[in-house]
């Protein structure tokens, strides 16, 4: 059976991996209207890519080897086209009064923004069930 300590250690990961999810969401939604970065052109927008590692050593239980945690392992720019808008008098106008502006659709951050949030609230419950459970034991040997 895994130990209290490894258990705390999984949803620790998934706090991290979570809080790195609504950062990056936070900058995509700051940046829903930048047309011009320093390396030139909109803003790009992001997503945090999810790794799990292998938690147990090879000698652990059964149960134990298929213990994983999470980790982010890059952050990937979204390769969706650029949304383009007639903007004439913009100053990152083109001579056909184009302008383009970041790949950012406001309703999906919102989305990962919400579920973000909800995969930490439940790393958070898993951390205070097992202190809780701690607790109780302590509780038992007095």
């Amino acid at each position: 059976m895994p130990d209290m300590n490894r258990i705390m250690d999984i949803a620790t990961s998934g706090l991290r991996a979570q809080r790195t999810r609504m950062t990056v969401t936070a900058s995509n939604i700051a940046n829903a209207q930048t047309t011009r970065t320093e390396s030139g052109g909109p803003y790009r927008r992001r997503d945090p890519v999810f790794e799990t590692e292998r938690v147990g050593s090879p000698f652990a239980s059964a149960l134990e080897r298929r213990l994983r945690a999470v980790s982010v392992s890059r952050i990937q720019a979204d390769a969706r086209d650029f949304v383009t808008r007639y903007l004439p008098n913009h100053p990152d106008a083109d001579e056909e009064g184009l302008v383009r502006f970041p790949n950012v659709n406001l309703v999906e951050e919102q989305a990962n923004m919400v579920s973000a949030s909800r995969g930490f609230q439940a790393n958070l419950l898993v951390m205070q069930k097992v202190r809780g459970m701690a607790e109780a034991l302590l509780k038992i040997g007095q």
